[in-house]
């Protein structure tokens, strides 16, 4: 079976329809819900961040799946409501990953930015950008890029293939070893290896970890006895899962003007990459080898 964009849309549709209540009949919608969830998998793995153009590209190119489609206007206000729906499909399928049960997990966290320029931050705290983003968006530093950035964070555990088992969209000035405590229980099972790295690090944290049943590995820090194990190949992994959110499936181009629809278009692309992992799994393929969908 070749692996492109309509068999992953298919198995999102047939996913989601099965997860999510059937609504009352509605002569303006449309699209039901799943067939909504299946558009926005659609549209990370097109890569095409505006809504307008989206929706233009899918009548040119999914009419077959989707033969009816919605304005931009009715588009944001679906994504808005259905964020929670998201979250729990993303979930579900998350769960029918091989990744998902790894002894092995990866976590880490990556800059989303809400602004770049000084005077969009300083609009953001005088609240003219709307909604609470301004009060939960903060400065925080990318080592990766040496510089500071103005926005949120987003941590992630993920499992070597690169599906998600938890994530947390915070602040970007939340220290990552408190956000990672509040994450890793609903994340493990007990027994796992946990690979971090040098923000990860202190004897209060190590100590936490053991009590939830599992081992912390990281690079040690200049200061400390250079005796742990090689981990650079498998700190890569996590990097290159984000690289992947960030440059096919366009996470740092968000475009997003308030924290709910932040979220949601945050979801949206975690969505789109687990749905890659899970058929990627079931036709034996590479589980991140998205080229075939993206295209």
């Amino acid at each position: 079976m070749d692996a492109d964009l309509d068999l992953l849309l298919i198995t999102v549709f047939c996913i989601a329809d099965d997860l999510l209540p059937e609504k009352a009949a509605n002569a303006r919608r449309r699209l039901s819900d799943a067939e909504v969830i299946t558009l926005l998998v659609a549209q990370s793995m097109m890569g095409i961040t505006s809504d307008r153009r989206f929706l233009r590209a899918a009548g040119r190119q999914l009419t077959g799946l989707f033969p009816s489609l919605i304005g931009q206007s009715g588009w944001h206000k679906r994504r808005a409501r259905l964020v929670d729906e998201l979250e729990h499909v993303l979930s579900v399928l998350a769960r029918e990953c091989p990744g998902y049960w790894d002894d092995v997990v990866v976590i880490d966290s990556t800059p989303v930015e809400t602004a770049r320029s000084r005077e969009t931050v300083k609009r953001a705290g005088a609240g003219r950008l709307g909604d609470a983003i301004a009060d939960a968006a903060a400065y925080g530093y990318c080592p990766s890029h040496s510089r500071w950035f103005f926005g949120m964070r987003l941590h992630g555990v993920f499992g070597l293939d690169g599906t998600p088992r938890a994530l947390r969209l915070l602040g970007a000035d939340r220290p990552e070893r408190d956000v990672a405590l509040s994450m890793l229980p609903g994340a493990l099972r007990g027994g796992e290896t946990i690979i971090g790295d040098k923000n990860y690090s202190g004897r209060d944290f190590a100590a936490a970890i053991g009590q939830m049943g599992a081992l912390l590995l990281r690079p040690p820090r200049k200061d400390e006895p250079q005796t742990a194990p090689r981990l650079a190949k498998v700190r890569q992994r996590v990097e290159s899962i984000f690289w992947t959110c960030k440059d096919l499936l366009s996470l740092e181009r968000h475009g997003a003007r308030t924290l709910h629809n932040l979220r949601g278009r945050v979801l949206q692309r975690m969505l789109a990459l687990t749905a890659g992992i899970y058929l990627n799994s079931h036709l034996g393929r590479p589980t991140r080898a998205l080229a075939n969908y993206t295209s």
